[in-house]
């Protein structure tokens, strides 16, 4: 479950950069009563809705990378995805030239919606804040979703996006009920880290996806894929099974 350390990792230095572009609408959370608790009951419902809309991404995402899996393309893959979240940090401006269809006008249509919700001062509303600010366009989620893709598991992918929404959710929570209390100079510090934080999660992927049998960094292809061992072993045991039958008749 190594991945699950990086997904957490991700998560906890990343929520310093969701500080500064998710900050405001933290800040601005439409959170009931005047107790402390009820605060943070409230921005607990915000994040859960969050982490709950990055636990349905992953699964998505996950079930993509498990398609590549069952054509064959597991070890490449993690590669292939591991490698852009290094080129993500070493040609940023080769990203930002990527255009996605319809991306646009959906997010303009997120951002309606966001709005409408900030008016409802309700649990539920909260939740559906949660789940749309999930939605919005953002650099680390993609990174996220990345490494989603590089587990070619739907379940991996799932537990991977769901850990690290768990990890922004300290600072978002601290934010949305004690207010920006972290200074901007810690923000800018750990962001800039924040890039060396993903070059080591690409190169973990793509280490992974090498197979160089290096115990927890990069196992085997066997231990990858241990259902695929088993059946291999069993069709040997098979042949063995059926060449020696033959031979004492």
């Amino acid at each position: 479950m190594e991945f699950l350390i990086t997904a957490l990792v991700l998560g906890l230095m990343g929520s310093f950069h969701c500080a500064g572009m998710c900050g405001p609408i933290a800040l601005s959370l439409p959170l009931q009563g005047n107790s402390i608790l009820q605060k943070i009951f409230g921005g607990l419902l915000y994040n859960v809705g969050k982490t709950t809309m990055y636990g349905i991404m992953g699964l998505l995402f996950g079930l993509v990378g498990q398609g590549f899996v069952f054509i064959g393309f597991q070890q490449w893959i993690s590669i292939i995805m591991g490698s852009l979240m290094i080129l993500s940090v070493l040609l940023p401006t080769l990203f930002h030239k990527i255009h996605v269809p319809f991306a646009s006008s959906f997010s303009q249509k997120v951002r309606s919606r966001l709005q409408n919700l900030f008016t409802i001062k309700s649990k539920f509303s909260l939740f559906l804040l949660g789940t749309l600010n999930a939605l919005l366009p953002c650099g680390l989620v993609y990174m996220a979703i990345a490494g989603s893709i590089g587990t070619g598991n739907a379940l991996e992918g799932m537990l991977f996006m769901v850990v690290f929404g768990l990890g922004t959710i300290p600072m978002l929570l601290f934010i949305s009920v004690a207010g920006n209390m972290v200074s901007s100079k810690i923000r800018v510090a750990i962001q800039k880290r924040i890039p060396i934080v993903v070059v080591i999660i690409g190169l973990f992927f793509v280490l992974r996806g090498l197979s160089l049998g290096i115990p927890y960094i990069s196992p085997s292809t066997e231990k990858m894929n241990p259902q695929y061992h088993m059946k291999s072993s069993c069709g040997m045991q098979q042949a063995v099974s059926k060449c020696c039958c033959h031979g004492k008749k």
